[in-house]
C-alpha cells in the first residue's frame, strides 16, 4: 500500500542528529566560509601563474594546515589539548609530509614561515581571550589566505611583483566579505557595521577603477557594492548568505584571472 502524500517517514532521534553532527565537527570545523577563503586566493594565483607539480602538495599541505590550525587554536581557547589530541596528531602529520617535497623543490618558501607565525600568534591571542569573532582576528586570517597568492608564485618561480595585483584584488574582496558577511549574521542589527562595510565596498570599487584592475574586475566589484549596500536587514538565512558569497567568490576568480592572464 502506497502512502499518502500526509505520511511521514519516522524522524531520526535528536540524539543521533547530535551524535552525526559531533563526528563531523570532530574532524571538518563548523566554518563552511573558511573554504572560499583558503582556495579563492590560491585558485586565483595558480590561475595566473600557471600549474606547477609543487602546486599539488602546497594544496594539500594548506588544507591540512588550516585544519591543523583549527583544533591547536581549539585547544588554546579550551586549554583542554587532550581532547583534540588526535585531530593534532593526524593534521600535524599530514601538513608536514605534504609540506616536505614543497620545501625540497622550492625551499625559500620557507622565508614566508614567519609571517605566517605572526599571524597565528594574533589568532591564538584572540582564542585565548575566547574573541575569535573580533574583526582584527578574521582580518588577520584574511592576511593568511592573502600570503598565500605569493607562495604559490614564489612555488611558480614567477615573481611577486607580478602576481601584487591578484593579491590586492583577492584581500579586498575577502575583508569586504568579512564585513558583509558580519551585517548580514552576527552584527545584523549594527548600524556602525552595515555602514563601515557600505564605505569599504564603495572604497574598494573606486581603489579597483583607480588601479586599472580593468573592467571584468570593476563589473565584480560594483556588484559587491550595491549587495553590501541593499541587502543588510534583510532576513536572509546562513546559507543563503553563504551562497550569494559563493557566487562572489566564482565571479572574482574568474575576473581576476581574466585581468591578470
Amino acid at each position: 500500500m502506497v502512502a499518502g502524500p500526509r505520511a511521514a517517514r519516522p524522524a531520526r532521534p535528536a540524539r543521533a542528529v547530535r551524535s552525526a553532527g559531533g563526528r563531523r565537527h570532530r574532524w571538518l570545523p563548523p566554518q563552511h566560509g573558511a573554504w572560499a577563503m583558503l582556495l579563492l586566493p590560491y585558485a586565483a594565483a595558480v590561475g595566473v601563474t600557471g600549474l606547477r607539480w609543487p602546486h599539488l602538495p602546497l594544496l594539500g599541505a594548506w588544507l591540512a594546515g588550516y585544519l591543523f590550525s583549527y583544533y591547536a587554536l581549539l585547544a588554546v581557547k579550551t586549554a583542554r589539548p587532550a581532547r583534540v589530541r588526535t585531530q593534532l596528531l593526524v593534521y600535524g602529520a599530514a601538513t608536514a609530509l605534504l609540506g616536505l617535497p614543497v620545501l625540497l623543490a622550492r625551499p625559500i618558501v620557507l622565508g614566508y614561515a614567519p609571517l605566517f607565525a605572526t599571524l597565528v600568534a594574533v589568532n591564538a591571542g584572540y582564542a585565548r581571550r575566547r574573541r575569535e569573532r573580533a574583526l582584527l582576528n578574521d582580518l588577520a586570517s584574511v592576511a593568511q589566505s592573502v600570503l598565500v597568492v605569493f607562495v604559490v608564485a614564489t612555488v611558480a618561480e614567477v615573481s611577486v611583483s607580478a602576481v601584487a595585483g591578484v593579491a590586492a584584488a583577492v584581500g579586498a574582496y575577502l575583508v569586504g566579505t568579512v564585513l558583509y558577511v558580519k551585517t548580514m549574521i552576527r552584527e545584523r542589527e549594527s548600524l556602525g557595521y552595515r555602514w563601515a562595510s557600505g564605505a569599504y565596498h564603495l572604497a574598494a570599487l573606486v581603489a579597483a577603477v583607480a588601479a586599472g584592475w580593468g573592467p571584468a574586475v570593476v563589473a565584480v566589484f560594483a556588484a559587491l557594492f550595491l549587495r553590501a549596500a541593499l541587502l543588510p536587514g534583510r532576513r536572509l538565512a546562513p546559507v543563503r548568505v553563504g551562497m550569494i558569497e559563493l557566487v562572489g567568490a566564482v565571479l572574482v576568480l574568474a575576473a581576476v584571472i581574466a585581468r591578470w592572464t
